[in-house]
C-alpha cells in the first residue's frame, strides 16, 4: 500500500501557485483495507475515501474503460494491481498527471507534465482524452486560469478537441456539468480564454450557441474599435472578472448582456438598434437549457434590458431613473443596483483602448439609489397619510431625492 499526492496540488506547487485542495491516490489497497484503517467510503462511481484525521480525499488507483456515450459511460477497475502510472494515464492533461510520493517527496511524472509546465503547454495525456466530452470544457476552463501565465493549447490537443466537437459527442453533456465548468471559468482571471478556446475548437456552438453567434457580427468602429462582437464579449468578460473578482453573478450577466446583437438584421449592421430587448429571447433559451439559477437569470435579464439606459444615465429624467430602479426591484433587492452597475462598467470598458476609462455612471447609479432608499415610508405615515396616498407620496419623495443627489446630468438646452 503506497500513497501519492496527485493532480492539482502537485501542478500548482510546480507553478508556484497557492495550494488548494489536496487529493491522494492509494496504490495496492482494497476497500476493505481502507475501511479497516479508519477511512470513510464516500465514492459513488469509484472508490473514494476520507482520511480519518485530515478528512482529505483518498482514491484507490484505478483504470477506466469506455462503455457508453457521455462522460458517465465508463467501467472502473480499482483492483490492487493497478499501478500509479496506469492511474495517471487515465487523467486529462499531462500537467495533472504528476504525482508526489508521500514518504520521500519524489516526483513521479511518466507523461512529461513538468516539462509542459515549464513550456506553458496544455496537452492531453493520450487517446483516452477523446472518450470524455467534458474534457473539452475542462481544457477551456483551465485556459481561463492558465492563459495569464502564458499557457497555450498544444496543437494536437486542439485538433483532437475539434474532432470531438464535430462528432456530436458534446451533446451528451448534462446541463449541470456545463454550468459547473462555465461558472468556474467566469471567476477565473481570463474568462475570454474559455470562450476563445471553445470557439477555436468549434465547441462553443454546441455549448453556448447564443454566445458563439456573436462572433463575426460587426459593430461601429467609432464605439467598438475591436469591431467583432465576439471579441467585444471576450473583453467584457475579462473586465467583469477584473471589476468583480469571484462574482459569477456579475460574470454571467456580463457574458449574456449583448446576445441580441446576433439577431440584428444584416441591412442594419454595423448599427444595433433594439438589441437590448431582442437579447431577452436567446437569453431565456440559454438559461432554460442550462438550468441557470434564478438569481443569475434575473440579473442577466436586467443587464440585457437596461445596460444602455445606465450608459446614458445623465440624459434620463429623475422620474425615469426612479422607473429604472423600480424595474430592477431595487427597493426590495438593493444589492442588484451595484451588480448591474458593475456589469455596465464592464461593457463600457470592455472595448479596445477603453480598459482604463472612467465610468462615472456606475457610482452615480448607486448613489441615486441610496438617496431614494433614504426616503422612509414611516415618516410619510407620521404626516397623516395612509393607503394609496403613501405610495404616491413615497414615489414623489424618492424622485425628489434622486434629483437632489444627482451629480451627472446633461445641461439643459439654452
Amino acid at each position: 500500500m503506497k500513497t501519492y499526492l496527485v493532480g492539482g496540488a502537485v501542478r500548482d506547487d510546480l507553478l508556484g501557485l497557492p495550494a488548494g485542495d489536496r487529493d491522494w491516490v492509494v496504490v495496492g489497497a482494497t476497500q476493505a483495507q481502507m475501511e479497516a484503517l479508519g477511512y470513510t467510503a464516500i465514492g459513488r462511481d469509484f472508490p473514494v475515501f476520507l482520511h480519518p484525521h485530515t478528512r482529505e480525499e483518498h482514491a484507490l488507483a484505478r483504470t477506466e474503460r469506455k462503455s457508453g456515450r457521455g462522460y458517465r459511460g465508463f467501467v472502473v477497475d480499482a483492483d490492487p494491481s493497478v499501478t500509479l502510472e496506469e492511474d495517471l494515464q487515465r487523467r486529462d492533461f499531462t500537467i495533472n498527471a504528476i504525482a508526489r510520493d508521500e514518504d520521500d517527496g519524489r516526483i513521479v511524472d511518466p507523461y512529461g507534465g513538468a516539462r509542459d509546465i515549464e513550456q506553458r503547454v496544455l496537452r492531453h495525456v493520450g487517446p483516452a482524452f477523446a472518450e470524455d466530452p467534458l474534457r473539452v470544457l475542462r481544457a477551456a476552463r483551465f485556459m481561463a486560469r492558465l492563459a495569464p501565465l502564458g499557457f497555450t493549447v498544444a496543437p494536437e490537443t486542439m485538433e483532437l478537441m475539434r474532432r470531438m466537437a464535430a462528432s456530436g459527442e458534446l451533446d451528451a453533456l448534462v446541463p449541470e456539468r456545463i454550468w459547473q465548468e462555465l461558472r468556474k471559468a467566469l471567476v477565473a482571471k481570463q474568462p475570454s480564454a474559455f470562450l476563445s478556446t471553445l470557439h477555436e475548437a468549434g465547441a462553443l456552438a454546441a455549448i453556448l450557441p447564443e454566445v458563439d453567434a456573436l462572433y463575426g457580427v460587426p459593430q461601429r468602429a467609432e464605439y467598438h474599435p475591436e469591431v467583432d462582437t465576439g471579441i467585444h464579449q471576450q473583453l467584457v468578460s475579462d473586465m467583469a472578472a477584473r471589476l468583480a473578482p469571484g462574482d459569477d453573478l456579475v460574470g454571467f450577466a456580463a457574458l449574456t448582456h449583448d446576445l441580441g446583437k446576433a439577431l440584428t438584421p444584416a441591412h442594419v449592421l454595423p448599427r444595433h438598434i433594439g438589441h437590448e430587448g431582442a437579447g431577452l429571447k436567446p437569453l431565456a433559451a440559454l438559461c432554460e437549457r442550462l438550468k441557470i439559477p434564478t438569481e443569475h437569470r434575473q440579473l442577466a435579464q436586467l443587464a440585457c434590458r437596461e445596460h444602455l439606459n445606465v450608459h446614458r444615465l445623465a440624459e434620463l429624467r429623475d422620474a425615469t431613473v426612479h422607473e429604472l430602479l423600480e424595474r430592477c426591484d431595487a427597493f426590495r433587492r438593493p444589492q442588484r443596483v451595484a451588480q448591474l452597475a458593475l456589469v455596465c462598467e464592464a461593457d463600457k470598458r470592455g472595448r479596445t483602448g477603453s480598459e482604463d476609462a472612467a465610468y462615472p455612471q456606475g457610482p452615480e447609479l448607486v448613489r441615486l439609489h441610496a438617496a431614494a432608499c433614504a426616503v422612509n415610508a414611516r415618516d410619510l405615515a407620521a404626516q397623516g397619510l395612509s393607503g394609496p396616498a403613501i405610495g404616491t407620496a413615497l414615489r414623489k419623495a424618492r424622485i425628489a431625492a434622486i434629483g437632489a443627489a444627482r451629480t451627472l446630468r446633461r445641461p439643459d438646452p439654452p
